[in-house]
């Protein structure tokens, strides 16, 4: 194999932090001198910030994406909308998270399969899907593209059911009203895993909300249970936002915006100057509904596509291999035949998308894919 002549890396986080190297040492300083480190006003001031971002009344900061979306569904428990065993909706093609945060919850996935062009939940297949144990739906705005929520909220209010999004990738995404997911449902779920648009330096995730019993149920879920120092009202969990990674996210938080316009931009002329039949672009309709997270292209021969890349010194992910019901650690839905699913995630590939990209590395990666 030719060794490539140079190499543009799927993502480049130490160039992505780059910008912030003196603020996060000055965020760090004052951290450090400021004696508290648990739930102190970093935490509290970014909760607020983010609230006011997205248009919400409550942000709770939790330790990571999946906690966030599992303490959501066992504050609903807690509050007697949603018991022990019962079913929820969500998407077969997202990450594995969201189905491990409604087991761990002690309910059940119902998977349905995607719209192979948004790659979000198919709304013409959920209905069908409802049982009387169904008590939620979960859609999943994959890699930066809001899933269809009016019409998802529209079947939820037919049926009496919760929506609890997940926005693990959508940081920012806004509806046409320009709403910005966080205040688009019932409750929402974020990761600031540090490749996400709005991403920490560690783990770190929130909730939001408007339900004021269940941003207080939910904050003391994640404290061990408790409201009231030492008052342990509920089977809790240790998963709170961390003070120093609160810190960060506030300096980030300014530039998220600026920074999806710039993923767009990319992302447009990806859409605009690839043009080669052997892959299938993603699907936008131009708004401001999409931050692409990543962006994901499809080929039939994944094996030689991604060896080509190589070859060509771009990098590239896959997102993801291998769709949840086929996982080991799921063995009990591997009877599910979900042929949509699997055709997606036998093709997808992510090719280079962040703020970090040059005009000239944009402009070789379309090149090399045009040469494909």
């Amino acid at each position: 194999m030719t060794k490539p002549k140079s190499l543009i890396p799927f993502l480049d986080l130490h160039k992505i932090n780059g910008r912030y190297h003196e603020k996060y040492k000055e965020c760090f300083s004052n951290f450090l001198d400021g004696g508290t480190y648990i739930k102190g006003t970093f935490v509290s001031e970014f909760e607020r910030s983010y609230a006011q971002f997205c248009g919400v009344n409550y942000c709770i900061g939790v330790g990571n994406g999946l906690d966030a979306l599992t303490i959501i569904l066992k504050g609903y428990i807690e509050l007697g909308e949603i018991n022990s065993g019962d079913e929820v909706i969500v998407p077969s093609n997202t990450f594995i998270a969201t189905i491990l945060s409604i087991k761990y919850a002690g309910l059940k996935p119902v998977m349905v399969e995607p719209d192979e062009n948004s790659y979000n939940i198919d709304i013409k297949r959920i209905e069908k899907h409802i049982s009387d144990r169904t008590k939620a739906i979960v859609p999943v705005h994959l890699y930066g593209q809001l899933a269809q929520l009016n019409e998802v909220n529209e079947i939820a209010m037919k049926y009496g059911l919760l929506v609890i999004d997940d926005a693990a990738q959508a940081h920012g995404a806004k509806n046409s009203n320009g709403k910005i997911v966080g205040n688009l449902c019932d409750a929402s779920s974020f990761s600031f895993y540090p490749a996400k648009n709005l991403g920490a330096l560690g783990d770190a995730g929130a909730i939001t909300t408007n339900n004021k019993e269940l941003a207080f149920v939910v904050r003391s879920i994640g404290n061990y249970g408790s409201g009231k120092k030492y008052q342990n009202d509920y089977l809790g969990v240790n998963s709170r936002l961390d003070e120093l990674q609160a810190a960060f996210l506030l300096e980030k938080l300014k530039d998220l915006e600026e920074d999806n316009r710039i993923r767009r931009q990319i992302a447009e002329r990806y859409r605009s100057e690839i043009k080669n039949d052997k892959i299938a672009l993603p699907f936008w309709d131009g708004s401001e509904n999409h931050v692409f997270h990543l962006f994901v292209v499809r080929v039939e021969n994944r094996l030689e596509f991604v060896e080509y890349l190589e070859n060509s010194g771009i990098g590239y992910h896959i997102h993801y291999p291998i769709p949840p019901h086929q996982q080991n650690g799921l063995k009990e839905f591997s009877e599910l035949s979900l042929p949509i699913t699997e055709k997606i995630h036998k093709e997808v590939v992510s090719i280079p998308l962040n703020t970090s990209l040059t005009n000239q590395q944009v402009d070789r990666i379309i090149e090399t894919l045009n040469g494909y």
